[in-house]
């Protein structure tokens, strides 16, 4: 059994309420310390977290639990103070995070890209094209069945700006337009059962399993660059805040050791995040 268990949930009060963590029992009862990591879905459904923590906590002895939601619930677990550590991939968001004093600094870890997946037949005609922008606007003049994750997730934010850049205002309303309110992974599993468009992170997709009749038909827009950053929740505002601790986990993520492992984790031979800390 793998020393770490993984698990995710649809709201960050579920989680916080009933207590799933990544951890295992041993470890995290044995270790001395642990801190608390509020993160994307991404980052747990691609099975990053599960080959990267175990490496941390037997190099510092700190156990790592990870509360997995979306970027907007990972950055508001941090303003109420409930997450020692946030690590999520919407640097506007977070940007606004230190502004407004929930944390002194962000760091960039790492990258992958999002793309942009559709049934084998492609109603829209998408397949091949280099521009996310036209391609969305394709979609939506043909009304083809869109999955949309509307949860607020950084993959979220990125697609309503592509929506916007392409100038479709898109809302739930629309017959085509589907909103899941879910993490990745279950948003994927819906597409696959519509035969719809979604956009996704590649690491999420690389471990997707269900994939039905869904390939990737546009990737490789220089829009599509998804960059993860991390901040050690103020102290300051929050005195529970493991400070030294949830340093440690940060200086770890940029240092050359934990690039290193980020870089090593690879599925069916492709990497699925690209370490590019400074």
């Amino acid at each position: 059994m793998s020393p770490y268990k993984k698990y995710s949930a649809l709201s960050a009060a579920t989680l916080l309420t009933v207590g799933l963590l990544i951890g295992s029992g041993p470890a995290v009862s044995q270790a001395q310390k642990s801190i608390l990591v509020s993160s994307t879905t991404s980052t747990e459904q691609s099975g990053l977290f599960g080959h990267i923590l175990p490496a941390f906590t037997n190099k510092t002895g700190i156990a790592v639990k990870v509360v997995a939601v979306g970027t907007g619930q990972a950055l508001d677990i941090g303003r109420r103070g409930d997450a020692d550590v946030v690590f999520v991939h919407d640097k506007a968001a977070e940007e606004l995070f230190v502004s407004q004093g929930f944390s002194d600094k962000r760091q960039e870890v790492m990258f992958n890209d999002f793309v942009l997946l559709g049934p084998k037949s492609d109603p829209a005609k998408i397949a091949g094209g280099k521009d996310i922008q036209v391609a969305l606007k394709k979609i939506a003049d043909s009304n083809s069945a869109f999955v949309s994750r509307g949860d607020k997730s950084g993959t979220h934010a990125a697609e309503l700006r592509y929506w916007k850049g392409a100038g479709v205002e898109v809302n739930a309303n629309l017959p085509w337009y589907k909103e899941t309110g879910s993490g990745m992974g279950p948003a994927l599993n819906t597409a696959s059962g519509m035969n719809a468009y979604i956009l996704a992170d590649r690491g999420t997709w690389l471990s997707f399993k269900n994939r039905g009749d869904l390939a990737i038909l546009v990737q490789g827009d220089p829009k599509l660059f998804n960059q993860y950053g991390v901040m050690l929740v103020s102290s300051e505002k929050f005195p529970n805040v493991k400070k030294a601790d949830g340093q440690a986990f940060i200086n770890w993520l940029v240092s050359k050791e934990g690039q290193d492992t980020i870089a090593s984790y690879k599925v069916g031979g492709e990497q699925l995040f690209f370490p590019n800390a400074k």
